[in-house]
């Protein structure tokens, strides 16, 4: 069986670079793409911020093709982003929503495109969302609305003539809170019980990478809800 082939967007993240560890651990070749090289990947495309979205696309595409050689990728994985509050009337409001949308939207497009050129037949495509992206977030407005904007784009993709490879399945994963080292650094009170846990997260992309049964619907936005330490899966 030839060795699979999985890019990891946002690979030097919190969440990211525990992906790339379990998916390399599992024997899979990564390719990283991030604004930071992983040193655990196979292969590190290094996205440069100042870039606009059509240059980092041109960058991006081009280093994807380039190694790869021809050959197809088994699942493409995004989960570049970050979190910014504010509402309407923050001084940062304008400057926090342009962050949201190049972390979450910028890079959910990017992977999209690489998708209708580089993921195999019935490959699989995951997206960043959040829960709170389903509902208003007066207190989070620049982060609700990209969050809002990937769900839109996952639905679209799942449609017919979307652009992706035929069988493909894409999903959103929608969290409410990761259990990060920066998120407990910076959230020390918080009940750690209701946290989703990183390993939960890269265990259920690798079985949806390999297993199309243990998919859900195509489209899916799937809220990972977290209690007393178990994590269940909601489909929104």
């Amino acid at each position: 069986m030839a060795q699979q082939k999985v890019l990891i967007y946002g690979g030097r993240g919190g969440l990211g670079n525990v992906l790339v560890n379990y998916f390399k651990s599992n024997g899979c070749f990564i390719i990283s793409v991030d604004l930071a090289a992983n040193d655990a990947a196979d292969v590190n495309i290094v996205v440069n911020p100042n870039d606009d979205w059509m240059k980092q696309e041109v960058a991006v595409t081009e280093g994807v093709a380039g190694h790869l050689g021809g050959d197809k990728l088994d699942a493409i994985l995004n989960m570049a982003g970050g979190w910014a509050g504010g509402g309407s009337d923050s001084t940062d409001f304008i400057k926090n929503c342009d962050l949201m949308w190049k972390q979450s939207v910028w890079s959910s497009a990017i992977s999209a495109s690489l998708a209708s050129k580089h993921l195999k037949t019935g490959g699989c495509l995951i997206l960043p969302g959040a829960k709170a992206g389903l509902d208003g977030t007066p207190g989070m407005i620049g982060y609700g609305m990209a969050k809002a904007a990937v769900h839109q784009l996952v639905k679209s993709l799942a449609e017919p003539n979307s652009g992706v490879p035929q069988g493909s399945f894409c999903a959103a994963v929608l969290p409410v809170t990761l259990d990060t080292p920066m998120n407990r650094k910076f959230m020390p009170d918080a009940d750690f019980s209701t946290w989703t846990s990183l390993d939960f997260i890269a265990e259920l992309l690798f079985k949806w990478a390999n297993s199309p049964d243990e998919r859900p619907k195509n489209g899916s936005l799937v809220q990972l809800v977290t209690k007393n330490g178990e994590t269940s899966l909601v489909c929104a």
